[in-house]
Formats: structure tokens, C-alpha cells, sequence
């Protein structure tokens, strides 16, 4: 893909990215000791502002059973408190034959794709396996419903995760129970040290939110995210792409009035005043690090705004490179508009392959933006 691409008309920057090395008291970050108590400064802002304060850990975690095919296997999580326990399935689409593969934990079950063979087999055929849930049973994501509609709700009514959070807690949740499943397994049939969380749009904000908070996501594969994980608050753009009708890019003030019940009820507060924002999106790309992040793109999706999600890839790599591990920073473009396709799984397969064999090359379209580079921000 070449830089000419997407056509950039209008770009509008309404202030620096807030710096990810200054302590909240003006010092500076200096050492990667430092840096960890630095990402608890982040977490207050990237993730409790942001989202909501997240759901705790659960009481209990049981893992029932429910169908074990060649290929397909189904188990309902029973989990939260004893008081009012939620369940939801979890579904193992798996390669055939063998063991410990890697897998893909996406809580986009409830989108059309996870049903489709070939995208499927783009992990499967590859040895990775995926794991699906459906977010939706852990809080509902119908738009005009309201704040705070599902059951998670009802299990931690003191907190104020929106739906994000809840669904989030969800890819911890499915980590616990492939541990469990695992346990007792003479040659277990997930590598629970290669587990990558992915998602689509709401479901990518998600995967960004879950990998960012959860450690034993080894890649974290946001896809696509529109405002409210990887795209740039303080950057708007308007553009268009040769066969593409013009559009722009959402903003906040978009996000809180079509969905504020998937953000923490603060958000609000800051539509039409991102530039006061105490964050912006690289906080959460680099919480993700010394980890591996894939951010995927579509350059022709306006909507989640391509130049403010790599403006802040570009800032959070500044994290990558402090804790010296600047390849674990991953992004791409493809051509297209908004969706989940068999390419983007590909990429994330073939990097997930790659942690097993650095040595594999990484395809062509790695690091390459559709549109020319903008002046740094941060």
C-alpha cells in the first residue's frame, strides 16, 4: 500500500498527547522500576476514567462441560460470587490432531464471522486455535437500552465498569477456565504462555482493555477500534479513499452520544474538551508492553480514524523502546473499510507464529501508512 492512498482533507490536532515518561508529580519516569509504578498512574486514567472501575477477580471459577468433538469443544463457565454467580459458553475451535496450540481468546461470538470456514481455518490450518464467547451475555450492547443492563451488573453492583469492562472481564475469565482445563491434561491442549486476545471495533476495544489490565495475554490484537481504545482523541480527520465515499472520524462526543453505556460513567464529562483529557490512547497501547501489541487497521475506515491510531502507536512504542523491547510493537494498514477479515487474522496467526520462530519474515505490509507522515504530537 502507498501513501497515497488515503486522502487526508482535513486534520485538525487540539493539543499535545499527554507525556507517558512524567510522574502526575512532575518527575520524571527514569528507570523501568520506574515504569511500573508509572503504569499504575496509567491505570487510573486509561482504564478507570476511561472504562469504569473494572470487575474484581471472581470467588470461584467451575467449568462445566458441555460437548468435546474432533474440532469443537463447548464449556459453560459458571463464575463471579456465591451470591450471584454468572455463567456463560465458551466454545475451543481447534487443528486437527495434536496439542498445546496456541490460541486466539476473541469475545466476538456474537458477530456473524466467527462462523465463517475460512475465516476459521486462517487460524486452525496455521495449528492456533480459537476460543469464543460471546461478550453480550455478560452485559448487553443494545444501543438505547441504558447504562448498565446484563447480568455482570447485578454481580458487582458497586462498581462502575460500562460495558467494555464487563466484557473484558470476560478474556480473564476464559483464560481461568482453559487453566483449569489444562490442569489436569497429561499433554495440555492449549499453551497457556501463547494466549493472544483479539476483537472488532467494540470487540477490539475490548481485546485493548483486557490485555492491557490482564498479563497472561502474551499479544494483544485490537482490531479496528474507532474511538475509545486505539484511535487519538485530540486528532480528527476528514478524508476520503479512491472508491470510498468521503467521511470522518469519530470523536468522543460521537461515542458518549451513541454509546456511553460501554465507558465509564466520567467520560461524558470530557465531549467537546478531549484536549483536558488526562490520557489518550497510547496510555493503554503502552500498558500493554514489554507484551506484544498488533494494532490493524483498515485504511479506508474513517471512522476509526487510521492517523490518530498511529499517532499514538507511534507514542506508545516510546514505551516498547524505554523497556527494550521495541519489536514487540506490531501495526499494519490494509486496504478496506470496517471489518474483521480472513487478512487480518492471517497477520495476527503469522505473528503469533512468529514468537515460537523469530526467525520467520514479517510480510510486506508491516509498517507501512496509507497516507503521508504527520508531525509528532507527544
Amino acid at each position: 500500500m502507498n501513501q497515497d492512498y488515503l486522502h487526508v482533507t482535513k486534520y485538525e490536532v487540539l493539543g499535545q498527547l499527554p507525556d507517558l515518561f512524567t510522574f502526575q508529580d512532575g518527575t520524571p519516569v527514569e528507570t523501568p522500576k520506574d515504569w511500573k509504578r508509572r503504569r499504575t498512574e496509567l491505570y487510573r486514567t486509561a482504564v478507570e476514567l476511561q472504562y469504569g472501575t473494572l470487575p474484581p477477580k471472581p470467588e470461584f471459577m467451575e467449568v462445566e462441560t458441555l460437548y468435546i468433538g474432533a474440532k469443537v469443544r463447548s464449556y459453560r463457565i459458571h463464575t463471579g460470587t456465591k451470591a450471584a454467580p454468572v455463567s456463560f459458553l465458551m466454545k475451543l475451535v481447534l487443528p486437527t490432531g495434536g496439542y498445546h496450540y496456541p490460541a486466539i481468546i476473541d469475545g466476538d461470538m456474537c458477530f456473524p464471522y466467527h462462523m465463517d470456514s475460512e475465516y476459521l481455518a486462517a487460524a486452525t490450518d496455521e495449528g492456533v486455535a480459537w476460543v469464543f464467547f460471546d461478550r453480550t451475555e455478560l452485559a448487553h450492547d443494545i444501543q438505547g437500552e441504558g447504562r448498565r443492563k446484563g447480568q455482570l451488573y447485578d454481580t458487582y453492583p458497586d462498581y462502575t465498569f460500562g460495558a467494555i469492562g464487563a466484557w473484558a472481564w470476560g478474556y480473564s475469565c476464559c483464560v481461568d477456565a482453559l487453566e483449569i482445563i489444562c490442569k489436569d491434561q497429561e499433554k495440555p491442549l492449549i499453551d497457556l504462555s501463547l494466549i493472544a486476545f483479539s476483537g472488532h471495533s467494540r470487540g477490539g476495544k475490548t481485546a485493548a482493555l483486557a490485555g492491557a489490565v490482564d498479563t497472561r495475554a502474551a499479544i494483544v490484537n485490537p482490531n479496528e477500534t474507532c474511538a475509545g481504545a486505539c484511535g487519538c482523541y485530540r486528532i480528527h480527520i476528514e478524508g476520503y479513499c479512491d472508491g470510498i465515499p468521503p467521511f470522518r472520524s469519530e470523536t468522543l462526543a460521537d461515542l458518549w452520544r451513541n454509546y456511553s453505556f460501554w465507558m465509564g460513567p466520567g467520560m461524558g464529562d470530557y465531549a467537546n474538551r478531549e484536549d483536558e483529557l488526562p490520557f489518550d490512547a497510547h496510555f493503554l497501547k503502552a500498558m500493554i508492553a514489554p507484551r506484544v501489541l498488533f494494532v490493524s487497521e483498515a485504511a479506508g475506515d474513517l471512522w476509526a480514524n487510521p492517523v490518530g491510531s498511529w499517532m499514538t502507536t507511534m507514542a506508545a512504542g516510546k514505551a516498547f523502546g524505554f523497556l527494550g523491547v521495541p519489536d514487540n510493537l506490531y501495526w499494519y494498514f490494509r486496504e478496506g473499510t470496517h471489518y474483521h477479515t480472513v487478512g487480518d487474522v492471517k497477520m495476527l496467526v503469522h505473528i503469533i507464529k512468529r514468537q515460537r520462530d523469530p526467525s520467520l519474515p514479517l510480510p510486506e505490509a508491516f509498517y507501512k501508512t496509507p497516507f503521508p507522515p504527520f508531525d509528532p504530537i507527544y
